[in-house]
């Protein structure tokens, strides 16, 4: 592993902003002080749109030197962009591992953020680059482009965080993407990842906290909200349809 908590020390937020974006997320604000503890080599933060869990996981592959539009470590995609607010203010506590890839050369960090809604732009960019892959992933289907990336990048010890890495992948990729994860996880390397999907977050062994007004809580994941609304979906549509689409009109 290589951070072991992430927090924002108290006297880096002014007591009036604490009512405003991002400090008013609950579960950012829950990283005043105490933050939130990695105890485990893969983490997902699971919760609805507007929840957090895009803006924490962003701030964290900031404060780890990754660049918050995606990439890998030591690399930037976007320099003229500066790291958010949170990310700026946010700390980390890292392992032995971690600080010795902190402070090490350049060179010596591993990890890649994938943020979904940048990923497309900046494959098409780096593609065929040193320290890359060389396919030309504009030529691929957008999940065969993500699975190619994971394959190429997610290989070494380091930190990899994801932002709902399963936008573009089907059913038998989010599998594949399961299964280097736990890969990674054993290795030593630490995944950190946002995500809507159930297969992802049953990755085994993972940690799944689970993101909403409480702020963040660690849950199982057959007791995740995500997996109670798929599993009713799938056995009974009509459950949920009868209250968004006239019955007169689904023929």
């Amino acid at each position: 592993m290589i951070v072991n908590r992430a927090y924002v020390p108290p006297e880096l937020v002014d007591d009036g902003n604490q009512d405003t974006w991002p400090w008013s997320v609950p579960c950012v604000k829950e990283l005043i002080g105490g933050g939130v503890t990695f105890d485990a080599p893969i983490t997902f933060l699971v919760g609805e749109n507007g929840s957090g869990k895009s803006t924490l996981v962003e701030a964290i592959a900031e404060a780890y030197g990754l660049d918050g539009r995606g990439g890998r470590a030591g690399r930037k995609y976007g320099n003229d962009r500066p790291s958010s607010e949170l990310g700026s203010a946010l700390h980390l506590d890292l392992t032995s591992a971690g600080t010795r890839m902190m402070t090490g050369p350049r060179t010596k960090k591993k990890g890649y953020f994938l943020r979904a809604e940048t990923a497309f732009g900046l494959m098409e960019t780096v593609w065929g680059l040193p320290g890359y892959w060389d396919e030309n992933t504009s030529e691929m289907s957008h999940g065969e482009g993500f699975l190619t990336v994971f394959e190429a990048m997610f290989r070494q010890p380091g930190l990899y965080v994801m932002d709902e890495p399963e936008a573009a992948l089907s059913f038998a990729s989010c599998l594949r993407l399961v299964a280097l994860m736990h890969r990674l996880g054993r290795s030593g390397a630490q995944v950190i990842c946002a995500t809507h999907s159930p297969i992802l977050a049953s990755t085994p062994g993972a940690r799944v906290l689970e993101v909403g007004e409480h702020g963040i809580a660690p849950v199982q994941w057959d007791e995740l909200l995500l997996v109670d609304h798929w599993r009713r979906y799938m056995s009974d549509p009509e459950a949920y349809l009868r209250h968004l689409v006239p019955r007169d009109e689904r023929h």
